[in-house]
């Protein structure tokens, strides 16, 4: 691991196929050849295999299931290139997932030389081994260790594991709905959005006092605000990788004197403060030498402190295993330093930095331990939360997942993007992010307004931060974030035309509030997700199958935002099976084609069914 990076190699010595069976009620024992000693167990049961490993030898496992030609997969938790994850490999292992992600590009190439940060198509923030079959069956394998789902053969997909797996689980159901469903109630719901939430967009500041004077500039201007988030509140290091926040999780009294007075006064208004934690304590701060004596980090192999390399400062990894210190981190980090102070939200970042080679309180290796390390922190903020009795009113947000990050995560948000429209690591990865986890149990996604890495000279244009507020204008949350270098990049409130635009696209998302709370109330009853594949709904038209760039808005709305630069038309595929009333211009299309309109900055190819129970609400978008 480099700075949440990971090289994986491995070395086969000997792959053995288990070919002979035998079988004794429920019951299979599996070897290589008859009169060999069994070294593997099988217990059917009716939705799932439990495995047993009769040989410590073992530590590799392989499972090919079946597979048809036509076959489309979905799944493995927040994939951000590939949607259809058929013909492709993909490692299950939580990561940065890189700058560009895009071997053939300068960026990935350049982000690679510098810091092993270039990334591939492949690497998730939030990997779960979870597949969803065009079958209509999902198949879950039950297990934390690295593992490898393979699409690339045409009669069959390989699993492959680090270790035997607990079981692995199988869903079956008539249609899509009902299987996304069953997932979700496998995996954890989430509970209704918070009521203050509709009220308009979060807006991302981090200009210590100037940021109160500068978002009463932008209400000025029309903006629609619900809160204002500050990941800055802690205040802030210079790097070479741009401010980086100082990690010791509470009000920095230099940067945002009166903060508390402040946050109070918001509240009066209507708006909430949110905030930034992580799960790592710098060296230099205030609560760092408390932890350590009370014995809440993880230790290295000598039995001391293990301390971590985050560009350029150091920290300690709470260890979450030993439950006095997550019970420690969630009263008196979240708890008291966080929700007592008066935020009411937070970015809960990282997740995914759990080294190798540390050893954890719980005895469990922590390769093993790796990809649980976001679920387990998801617990301890959603505990903090719990304790106050602020579940459904306190809304925390993270990029990093693993199995089970569902039942804790109240919303997804797309990670560090590329302040551009690139194919890997730009707009268009946001929307395959939140298809893909929302089949899983993960009902609210949303991402960073603008995106976030700005690197080797790569800045955002006006055009693309208003392509990215139309987008989100059709999330179910609004957030605009000023990146890693704020002062490299245009910001909301710097030019006239990209205020005047962000204030309308916010004006959008409030008047689609009362649509937003009856998919959130879906959500919350059914687990279904608010951004859904054109497939949920329309599973007999195969050509949706594969679409990653459009998705429908609750059952209702079909959004195809436009994540090319310079693009003023765009083709957008209409499902069969319904009518289609284009927003902007109210024209209508039958279903089952493809069609091309016109999509000037502001006119996002928006379109509603035919039919509509909130046809008034859409039609009314025309005169906004």
């Amino acid at each position: 691991m480099y700075r949440g990076n990971f090289e994986v190699e491995d070395y086969i010595v000997e792959r053995s196929p288990l070919r002979h069976a035998e079988i004794e009620g429920n019951t299979i024992s599996l070897c290589e050849a008859e009169g060999r000693a069994p070294r593997l167990e099988l217990t059917i049961s009716e939705t799932a295999v439990h495995f047993r490993s009769l040989d410590e030898t073992i530590n590799r496992f392989w499972i090919r299931i079946h597979a048809e030609n036509d076959e489309h997969v979905w799944g493995g938790g927040e994939q951000m290139s590939y949607f259809d994850m058929r013909g492709r490999r993909f490692p299950l292992w939580t990561s940065e997932p890189g700058v560009g992600r895009d071997k053939t590009s300068e960026i990935t190439f350049k982000s690679d030389l510098k810091d092993k940060a270039g990334g591939d198509y492949y690497n998730t923030n939030y990997p779960q081994p979870t597949y969803i079959s065009s079958a209509r069956y999902a198949l879950h394998v039950e297990t934390s260790a690295y593992s490898v789902f393979d699409f690339r053969r045409k009669t069959f997909h390989e699993i492959e594991v680090w270790a035997v797996p607990q079981r692995i689980e199988l869903f079956a159901a008539a249609n899509f709905v009902e299987l996304v469903e069953a997932l979700s109630l496998r995996f954890g719901r989430q509970p209704e959005l918070p009521d203050w939430i509709y009220k308009g967009a979060i807006i991302g500041l981090k200009d210590g006092v100037n940021s109160f004077e500068r978002l009463e500039k932008m209400r000025s201007a029309g903006v629609q605000v619900s809160g204002l988030w500050c990941e800055d509140w802690v205040g802030l290091r210079q790097t070479s990788f741009g401010s980086r926040l100082f990690w010791d999780w509470q009000a920095n009294e230099a940067r945002y004197p009166g903060l508390r007075e402040k946050i109070a006064g918001l509240n009066g208004e209507g708006i909430r403060f949110l905030g930034y934690v992580n799960p790592y304590l710098c060296v230099d701060g205030s609560l760092f030498p408390e932890a350590e004596a009370a014995g809440y980090f993880a230790k290295d192999q000598l039995g001391r402190t293990a301390i971590v390399d985050f560009g350029e400062f150091d920290c300690g990894v709470v260890d979450f295993t030993n439950p006095q210190a997550a019970e420690w981190f969630a009263e008196e980090v979240i708890g008291r330093r966080m929700l007592d102070f008066g935020l009411t939200g937070w970015m809960a970042d990282f997740g995914e930095y759990l080294p190798i080679d540390v050893e954890l309180s719980n005895g469990i290796d922590a390769k093993l331990m790796h990809n649980v390390w976001p679920t387990l922190w998801a617990e301890v903020n959603a505990k903090a939360i719990a304790s106050r009795g602020k579940t459904g009113e306190a809304l925390f947000f993270m990029r990093a997942g693993f199995t089970g990050v569902q039942k804790h995560c109240p919303l997804l948000w797309g990670g560090d993007q590329s302040v551009d429209f690139s194919r890997h690591d730009g707009l268009v990865t946001v929307m395959c992010a939140a298809l893909s986890s929302g089949l899983l149990g993960n009902a609210y996604h949303h991402s960073d307004i603008g995106g976030y890495t700005s690197l080797f000279g790569n800045v955002r244009t006006p055009e693309l931060l208003m392509r990215w507020a139309e987008m989100a204008a059709f999330t179910p949350v609004m957030r605009s974030h000023e990146g890693n270098r704020p002062r490299d990049n245009i910001q909301i409130d710097q030019d006239p035309e990209v205020l005047e635009h962000f204030a309308r696209m916010t004006r959008i998302y409030v008047h689609l509030a009362p649509y937003l709370k009856t998919l959130s109330k879906e959500a919350a009853a059914t687990g279904l997700p608010v951004q859904r594949p054109l497939f949920l709904h329309y599973e007999h038209d195969r050509k949706t199958y594969a679409i990653q760039d459009a998705y429908l808005y609750g059952p209702e709305l079909l959004v195809a935002p436009v994540w090319h630069a310079a693009q003023e038309t765009r083709a957008v595929y209409l499902p069969a099976g319904a009518g289609w009333v284009h927003v902007w211009s109210g024209m209508e299309y039958a279903g089952g084609e493809e069609v091309t309109v016109t999509s000037p900055i502001g006119e996002p190819p928006v379109f509603y069914r035919k039919g509509a129970a909130f046809a008034e609400t859409f039609a009314a978008l025309r005169g906004m």
